[in-house]
């Protein structure tokens, strides 16, 4: 059901609410070029207890006036999607949810032929490295801003408080009760930027929920355990002074991927939220390297794209005579 719609300069976005099989009413919105055709599609995984239509307004305009087609969800529990707000019950669902939606656009007839980027932040990094795993070859790359391959060690409670809550979680799934540093403190450089998110009634401020923190810190595990499965071209930005997620799993992840593409930008002095919460000319530098590697991968592989389409349907058009048994 689309909710609404408007074009703001050269940007046409839209918003719309899909019915998923298990009941509930998840929030989708975009932001597409409205005068030209996308270069290509970009989807957007937000970070914990974030959204959308309004955190991540800002990268998306950016990308969209850049060219790109640009696709968000909120996941169950966030935004204005249904659900207890911050609770996320399952990971695997929250995945499967993105990888539905996600696939459903790229499968519609005038976007077929367009190349396919994944951009996450923050724990929207985990979903991008799960949805990679749950299909190895559909994705074409992936831009990772702070990715949630392991929570910081501060972010975490001491050993004894964890195993008592992972206990209780089974208990009491939904209590907010889990003990951690304010996020958007250590997360936003910027006084005005933290206003702002905790000004924005669409973000869940409250403390993690047990089952919640649950499904991170296994997420995060999972991941940090298997990051040499991760096969598809990818950038990673990430600030050097992030107090959230580990700057120097970022770097392992990059050494030791199996993708033969893949690019590592640390930045010094920045924080966790290094394309939102930092002074403007910081932002720029992370988003002039990020535009640098879209395009230089869209200009190169749409060209090697249509050269293997424009041969198929060739090989389409004048098929091969009979060899009459002969071997070739």
């Amino acid at each position: 059901m689309v909710i609404g719609e408007a074009i703001v300069g050269t940007i046409n976005y839209e918003e719309e609410i899909i019915q998923i099989p298990r009941g509930l009413r998840l929030f989708t919105c975009s932001w597409v070029p409205a005068n030209t055709e996308p270069k290509a599609l970009v989807f957007l995984c937000h970070g914990y207890a974030i959204e959308c239509s309004i955190s991540m307004k800002d990268t998306a305009i950016r990308l969209a006036k850049a060219g790109y087609g640009v696709y968000g969800i909120d996941y169950e529990g966030h935004g204005k999607s249904s659900g207890l707000k911050g609770f996320i019950p399952s990971f695997e669902r929250v995945v499967a949810d993105c990888s539905d939606h996600f696939s459903s656009i790229c499968e519609k007839k005038e976007n077929k032929r367009k190349l396919r980027y994944l951009y996450g932040e923050s724990m929207g990094g985990a979903v991008i490295l799960l949805l990679h795993r749950k299909k190895p070859q559909y994705w074409d790359g992936a831009i990772l801003v702070a990715p949630m391959c392991k929570l910081a060690d501060d972010m975490k409670p001491p050993k004894l408080v964890l195993s008592v809550l992972i206990m209780l979680t089974h208990v009491i799934p939904r209590w907010k009760i889990v003990p951690t540093t304010d996020i958007i403190d250590i997360s936003f450089k910027l006084p005005s930027k933290r206003e702002e998110v905790r000004s924005n009634p669409l973000c869940y401020k409250g403390r993690p929920r047990l089952k919640t923190a649950h499904e991170l810190l296994n997420v995060s595990l999972d991941i940090e355990k298997n990051l040499q499965q991760v096969s598809l071209p990818f950038i990673i930005v990430h600030g050097g002074d992030d107090k959230v997620t580990d700057p120097s799993v970022s770097e392992l992840l990059y050494k030791t991927a199996a993708s033969s593409d893949k690019t590592f930008k640390l930045y010094p002095g920045m924080w966790h939220s290094l394309t939102s919460g930092e002074p403007v000319e910081n932002i720029d530098i992370v988003f002039a390297d990020i535009f640098s590697w879209l395009k230089e991968r869209t200009e190169v592989r749409s060209s090697l794209r249509l050269e293997r389409e424009h041969k198929g349907d060739n090989d389409t058009q004048f098929p091969m005579a009979p060899t009459a048994g002969k071997k070739l």
